[in-house]
């Protein structure tokens, strides 16, 4: 018995001492990083909310629980639009919003969010991926020291919310409305008075005649946010955003201090996330429309012929001077022009003459 128990010592002594001369590492539970996401929206708000929620439990999962993210919704760690420069000097290693926001950093920045009748989700995608379009964002953020990443999209979105009828484009005129990016360019040159605002303040605002309009997303977040409650009417469709990409940027030196198959899980984990977000304003928006309509009493109206062919005009003026007058802006843009011209013309015979059909 003694001799036996002699033996076995010795084997797990001789093991341990392979262990030690091979470098071995020693079989022990893996050390947890845990990282933090500030977002824009408030937290757990329907669509964008619950969409950075569902990536960081993504990543969680994806990562078997070795990468754990908490999200921090708006004002919780920061200002909603303090995100971008929270996560550049790393008081955050990742941040969820929408490009636009970030005109201020990069004129540039705001064609990775929404152009005014530019792409579609399904197009942003194609130009993101497949396109050039990330390469091209991945060089904006460089010198921010941030990686992008696209983590959903709302698809087509709405005009607006407006407390007076808009029959002509003069009707624009004087209008307080909040809108961001390059649609708030095109209304200002409409003659009116485009404001930012986080989602969170835009329904007090709305109320209180801070502003006379304002835009948000679609039905299912503008039904959320009860914005029905403070305007009659609900113009369509949302020229200036025709396919907003929300995204998820990370902090470049975060992001390469963890091991290569984490890096994979972040970067894939967004693109699970950008698909399920699409997917989910798809499947909510028509059955929100119908309660705001029937239920809330709510005027939905299609902007006139005229105002959006005056839109269209203002925004190709926006959008050509900015890249003219901004390098980088004329980079991405050529990009981008080049990408919709031949998206034009291939769903002219495909998307397009699909949905006509099909609407006889």
């Amino acid at each position: 018995m003694k001799r036996r128990d002699f033996v076995k010592s010795l084997g797990a002594g001789s093991l341990a001492v392979g262990a030690a001369v091979t470098g071995a590492p020693a079989v022990h539970a893996e050390e947890k990083i845990k990282w933090k996401m500030v977002t824009t929206w408030p937290k757990n708000f329907p669509g964008l909310g619950t969409g950075a929620n569902d990536l960081a439990d993504l990543i969680t999962e994806m990562s078997g629980g070795r990468l754990e993210v908490k999200v921090y919704g708006a004002n919780e760690l920061v200002g909603a639009l303090e995100i971008f420069d929270a996560v550049s000097r790393g008081t955050a290693e990742m941040g969820h919003g929408a490009a636009y926001y970030w005109k201020g950093k990069s004129e540039a920045a705001q064609f990775f969010a929404a152009v005014p009748f530019g792409l579609t989700a399904q197009e942003m995608n194609g130009w993101l991926y497949s396109g050039g379009g990330m390469e091209l964002w991945t060089e904006v953020y460089a010198e921010f020291g941030l990686v992008p990443t696209a983590a959903g999209n709302t698809g087509v979105q709405m005009g607006g919310w407006f407390n007076k009828e808009i029959n002509k484009v003069t009707d624009l005129e004087g209008l307080k409305m909040r809108i961001p990016g390059l649609g708030g360019e095109v209304l200002k040159r409409a003659g009116g008075t485009p404001v930012l605002l986080p989602g969170g303040e835009i329904f007090p605002s709305l109320q209180s005649g801070a502003i006379d309009a304002t835009e948000w997303v679609g039905p299912y977040n503008d039904m959320a946010f009860g914005l029905y409650k403070a305007a009659k009417y609900y113009y369509y469709p949302g020229w200036h955003e025709p396919g907003t990409t929300l995204e998820c940027f990370v902090n470049k030196k975060a992001l390469e201090a963890l091991p290569k198959d984490l890096q994979s899980i972040v970067l894939n984990a967004a693109r699970v996330a950008n698909a399920n977000m699409l997917a989910e304003y798809t499947a909510r928006n028509n059955a929100a429309l119908e309660t705001l309509v029937t239920e809330h009493k709510v005027d939905l109206r299609q902007y006139p012929d005229e105002v959006m062919k005056k839109l269209k005009e203002l925004s190709d003026e926006v959008v050509s001077e900015l890249a003219a007058k901004d390098p980088m802006s004329g980079k991405v843009f050529a990009s981008f022009r080049k990408f919709r011209d031949q998206a034009i013309a291939w769903h002219n015979v495909s998307e397009r003459a699909y949905l006509n059909q099909r609407s006889l």
